[in-house]
């Protein structure tokens, strides 16, 4: 090695107290005790509580039953980054966090740890046992969620277990049940066995599941239609249905068809007639292996009912009726459906509200039938399940079972249990969803786009799809932890007491003492010490629904409690809750308040594992929010949330979490080069403006100005992963690869106060803060950090509204010119770049670009910036004869903003003349000065830098 390169220069080598290594995980626990310190969300509350204009985002609560799994950590995250963009635009955002503190969930989880069952218990001693449990995961979950950076009302969040909120919920029942909304009926309801208790539709789990189908004969005694059939009274003459639940057989009191199919009168062998669809007849010729099947008669559903309204229970000694019903189709089994109105909701519509029929239900809340019901088939205390082999084996005895098989469809499960549910009708608490046009209502507000927003916009059809078809709401639940349906019925007559009075009792004790007064007070201390009206009544022993608790949150937390406003601006949950939060509080809200809740709705898909598959213990592809945390740090998890497209199912696994920590790397060095490079920069004294900034960095602002612009648009509608994209595809390729590559030169060797160099200090100080104000949502602890140390070390970035003048700077002039040189830049490098391999040169700087092209004097005008892009020692203009050569399509837009193409070839030689020892440029100037090694610029520089060290 040359003398002159074991030299050491002075040059302006970057300088700054923002780590290379991030060390998340230990420093992020050390900036919350800093926030908590200075009381960092305090200030930011004064603040918003000085906004005029909000935007409130209700928080939907989570089950207060455990630790936060990666999926709250996703819901927490993107609710924090809305609320921190619209605070930093000056808006009042009081975030209230809540917990759903009742109903199954805790209590399934509190008994399993008991291990106890539900009927063994002390009400009252559980109750306080539940609350105790759910206190202790409200704060095991807000600890969690504190850890990853949320900013919310952690002193005072909302739980549907506090006293003010139990009233709420009373209140609002009290109010639904005077408009007449609430009613008291027996009806079919999703049950679960696992569980005794009814279940509302969102509280379902749809699985696969494989049940025995049966094609079964109900025989008929017609003699006058027989016989004009030609019969004899002999013939065994029956209709066949086909069904997926055998057991609920012992319930069936009607058959259904439809008055417009055509159904047949098939002779199917020597003494046997059968009757199903027409459409029907080859696939159940081909599954029974019929023979000689032969047409008797063919007439509609309505001409046969009028032959034939009656036929024999298969097993029991009753008649059934035949009815008629829309909803019977020839798709599959027989186009004859068997009708249990006590098991079933079209059964309960078509054959008890439309046909009278009786409800039988003969199902108790273990799922255990109560009866036998003949001699031969000892069904009592057996689970339903179970009794579908012996009523299948009894209808083989009988002859009437004709084929059975297995039959795999989608089947609703209990949530909480994971058992299949059954369908059982017993006396039950509901709001009517028609009642006074309550589910138009609805429907209207959905579709009006003036009133609610829908994100992304399928949202809007998939809830109004099941408010189409809802059934009214079962809203009473068989268990022991949540708020009691407030109800007192007459002992003598079962029918329901009420009075203004007891109502505001209740309202009373419930905001003194909490739900558990119901059950603690002697019932006297309801009707102001009236023993004898008290003893005349019993109360109801259910409980609401916990969908109902939260279900009016609107009213509990936006209109009274919190007082935050109704309506708000956003809803944001899981898309599981069209059928869940959003309908629930739809319904309540437009019943008690005639208008929607919210005005946007924003739903996110589910976190799967890298291959798209659930996460699940047993599987060994959970991966929780807590290591990703103590791994990587929560900006890093954050940074994961940011870079999701969350309209359909978020992947996660090791794999992508590493990838995002690379990706966080590099966007913090990208920031530790502009810290770095602007440590000696005054910005208050040494800023150049915009209009006298060098065209690189005129280009570099008008970059920022677009990269801004899109930002904003992507936080205003929602696409955070466009975000991410955006801003690392600019740190990365616009900056790291192109802009501050290109500025190393000017950065490290000229003289600190070169006005270029300048010029280039006050882009960067701009970039550096811009950057640092659009990732503040996301990357809560890193900008906190990066603000603290460049920019006021006596505040919080996220106490700041964004100063958005920063990103209104913009050269369409410069901005073209310097695309065209990046374009050629991406070229030239290429050629370049093989010529390192081989180790003919060592850098760029190495190197001469020729060009060659049509628009050669068009880039004349600005050969020293295409130098400083392309980061050679020249550019000439003109042909060479080497194989190191590229020819290329430029796509570019001249000084009048037009586009063109042209064709341009770039040849690479290798630079002759002087190298300088300082900044490696071949320069004409090297040996022309009084340090012969280096360029004049260096030489002059050198002196400077040296005597700023000395």
């Amino acid at each position: 090695m040359s003398e002159e390169k074991k030299k050491k220069y002075n040059v302006n080598l970057p300088k700054t107290s923002f780590p290379m290594k991030a060390s998340l995980s230990s420093r992020e626990p050390e900036r919350l005790k800093l926030w908590s310190k200075e009381g960092l969300e305090e200030k930011i509350k004064e603040k918003s509580d000085q906004s005029e204009g909000k935007y409130i985002l209700h928080d939907g609560p989570p089950y207060a039953n455990g630790k936060i799994h990666i999926g709250h950590a996703l819901n927490k995250v993107l609710k924090d980054m809305i609320v921190r963009y619209q605070s930093h635009k000056g808006l009042k955002t009081t975030y209230v966090p809540g917990w759903d503190c009742h109903g199954l969930p805790i209590e399934h989880a509190l008994l399993k740890e008991l291990g106890q069952d539900k009927n063994d218990v002390d009400q009252m001693e559980f109750r306080k046992k539940a609350k105790s449990y759910a206190s202790k995961f409200v704060k095991t979950q807000m600890k969690d969620f504190q850890r990853l950076g949320i900013f919310a009302e952690w002193k005072n969040p909302y739980l549907t277990m506090a006293k003010h909120y139990q009233a709420s919920i009373a209140r609002s029942f009290f109010e639904l049940y005077n408009k007449g909304y609430i009613y008291r009926g027996e009806k079919p309801v999703y049950w679960s066995i696992g569980c005794e208790t009814a279940l509302a539709e969102a509280e379902l789990e749809y699985q696969d599941k494989t049940s025995k189908a049966i094609f079964v004969h109900f025989p008929i005694v017609n003699n006058n239609f027989l016989k004009e059939l030609g019969l004899d009274e002999a013939t065994s003459t029956s209709f066949m249905i086909w069904t997926t639940t055998p057991w609920t057989l012992p319930a069936n009191v009607g058959i259904a068809i439809h008055p417009d199919l055509e159904y047949g009168v098939y002779k199917i062998n020597d003494n046997e007639v059968s009757i199903f669809c027409s459409a029907l007849k080859n696939r159940i010729e081909e599954k029974l292996e019929l023979q000689n099947v032969e047409c008797l008669k063919s007439l509609t559903g309505k001409e046969l009912k009028q032959h034939i309204d009656e036929y024999q229970h298969p097993f029991i000694d009753r008649a059934g009726k035949v009815i008629e019903a829309d909803y019977v189709s020839a798709e599959d089994g027989t186009g004859i459906v068997h009708i249990a109105p006590g098991h079933g909701e079209d059964d309960y519509i078509f054959g008890h509200l439309k046909a009278g029929l009786e409800i039988l239900s003969p199902v108790n809340a273990k799922g255990q039938f109560l009866e036998d019901f003949n001699k031969d088939l000892k069904l009592k205390g057996m689970n339903v399940f179970e009794a579908n082999t012996p009523i299948i084996e009894h209808l083989k005895s009988k002859k009437l079972l004709k084929k059975i098989e297995d039959h795999q469809h989608s089947y609703p499960f209990c949530w909480r249990s994971k058992t299949p549910v059954i369908v059982r009708s017993t006396p039950q608490w509901f709001l009517k969803v028609d009642h006074q046009d309550l589910r138009k209502k609805v429907i209207d507000a959905i579709e009006d786009n003036s009133k609610t927003s829908w994100y992304p916009d399928w949202g809007k059809n998939r809830i109004l799809k099941m408010i189409e078809t809802r059934p009214d709401w079962c809203l009473s639940r068989q268990r022991l932890w949540g708020v009691p349906i407030p109800i007192a019925y007459k002992k003598d007559t079962d029918e329901v007491y009420y009075s203004d009075s007891f109502r505001n009792k209740v309202l009373e004790l419930f905001e003194q003492e909490g739900a558990d007064a119901w059950f603690s007070h002697p019932k006297e201390d309801f009707f102001d010490g009236d023993k004898t009206l008290a003893e005349s009544l019993e109360f109801e022993t259910d409980i609401l629904d916990v969908w109902f608790d939260s279900g009016v949150s609107h009213q509990a937390v936006l209109e009274t409690g919190h007082k935050l406003g109704f309506p708000c601006e956003l809803y944001l949950e899981g898309s599981d809750q069209h059928r869940g939060w959003f309908q629930t509080s739809l319904i309540t809200s437009m019943a008690l308040r005639g208008q929607s809740p919210f005005k946007n709705v924003l739903t996110h898909g589910f976190v799967v594992d890298g291959q798209g598959k659930k996460m699940s213990k047993s599987e060994g592809n959970v991966v929780s929010p807590q290591e990703v945390i103590e791994k990587f740090g929560a900006d890093v998890l954050r940074l994961w949330v940011s870079s999701c497209d969350t309209n359909s199912d978020i992947r996660l696994s090791s794999e992508i979490i590493d990838r995002m920590a690379e990706a966080y790397r590099k966007i913090r060095n990208t920031f530790r080069f502009l810290l770095g490079n602007i440590a000696d920069f005054n910005p208050e004294k040494e800023n150049i403006p915009f209009e006298k900034m060098h065209s690189l960095d005129q280009w570099v602002l008008s970059r920022l100005n677009q990269v801004s612009k899109e930002v904003t648009d992507c936080y205003e509608s929602f696409k955070f992963h466009k975000i991410y994209q955006i801003i690392y595809d600019f740190c990365i390729s616009d900056l790291s690869s192109f802009y501050l590559d290109s500025l190393k030169d000017r950065m490290y060797c000229s003289s600190p106060d070169d006005p270029l160099r300048k010029s280039s200090q006050s882009a960067m100080h701009i970039i550096a803060k811009a950057l640092c104000q659009l990732l503040s949502p996301i990357l809560v602890f890193t900008t906190d950090e990066i603000w603290r140390t460049t920019f006021d070390e006596n505040s919080s970035i996220h106490e700041k509204n964004w100063d958005t003048s920063l990103w209104e700077n913009h050269s369409k002039e410069n901005l073209n010119r310097w695309n065209t040189i990046r374009s050629i830049r991406r070229n030239s490098d290429l050629v370049i770049e093989k010529l390192r391999e081989t180790k003919e040169v060592g850098s760029s700087l190495d190197c001469i670009v020729h060009i060659d092209s049509k628009i050669n004097e068009e880039l004349k005008k600005f050969t020293e910036d295409l130098e400083l892009g392309l980061i050679v020692s020249q550019v000439q203009y003109e042909t060479i004869e080497t194989e190191n050569k590229l020819e290329f399509d430029l796509e570019w837009t001249t000084s009048e903003d037009k586009p063109r193409s042209d064709k341009v070839t770039v040849y690479i030689s290798k630079a002759s003349g002087e190298k300088c020892g300082r900044c490696w440029r071949f320069d004409t100037t090297v040996g022309t000065t009084d340090t012969p090694e280096l360029c004049e610029r260096c030489t002059t520089a050198e002196k400077v830098v040296s005597s700023l060290n000395s």
